[in-house]
């Protein structure tokens, strides 16, 4: 089972409960998927480097790592040079959610690559767990109506975000049907 685990950049610090769940995947000896990102990222990749864990996969736009604490292996994911800013990483983003089997979340509320992959995901038919650090819980998000539960907690400026990814990955699908 390989896992994308993955969150904020305005997080650096996980929780007990995020640490428990970690602790689970260790056990169970899954491979971990993660980005390159400081918060979220950097922070698993600590975690599983002070457990010398060896299945860690370090996903990297263009495969130059800003993080890889563990000197883990890179999968180089490939950009076009034309593509900037979110879309650059969230390219990254896209293939760790092809090659894992499931998602791991750690949300604020806000982020918007987070709440994308979360939509990734789903579009894939994959299951993710969720910790929505507002409400200080776990969600499985197994399906839209679940993650639209989700993001009732959540404010106005993140409703309208999620509206606006949706509307994205809609055009995205109707354009490569074509």
């Amino acid at each position: 089972m390989k896992v994308f685990i993955a969150g904020p950049r305005v997080i650096s610090k996980l929780t007990t409960d995020v640490k428990e769940r970690l602790m689970n995947i260790y056990n169970k000896n899954f491979s971990v998927v993660v980005g390159d990102a400081s918060g979220v990222d950097k922070a698993i990749q600590q975690y599983f480097y002070e457990l010398k864990y060896p299945h860690v996969n370090v996903f990297a736009s263009r495969g130059r790592a800003r993080n890889n604490i563990g000197k883990w292996t890179v999968q180089g994911v490939e950009v076009p040079s034309h593509i900037k800013g979110f879309e650059f990483y969230a390219a990254k983003d896209l293939k760790m959610a092809e090659y894992a089997d499931y998602g791991f979340m750690i949300w604020n509320g806000k982020s918007r690559g987070t709440l994308n992959n979360m939509i990734n995901l789903l579009n894939m038919n994959k299951k993710t767990l969720l910790y929505f650090i507002p409400k200080k819980e776990f969600y499985c998000i197994n399906n839209y109506n679940k993650l639209n539960e989700i993001i009732d907690f959540c404010d106005e400026t993140t409703r309208t975000l999620f509206d606006e990814l949706n509307h994205q990955y809609d055009k995205i699908s109707l354009f490569e049907s074509d």
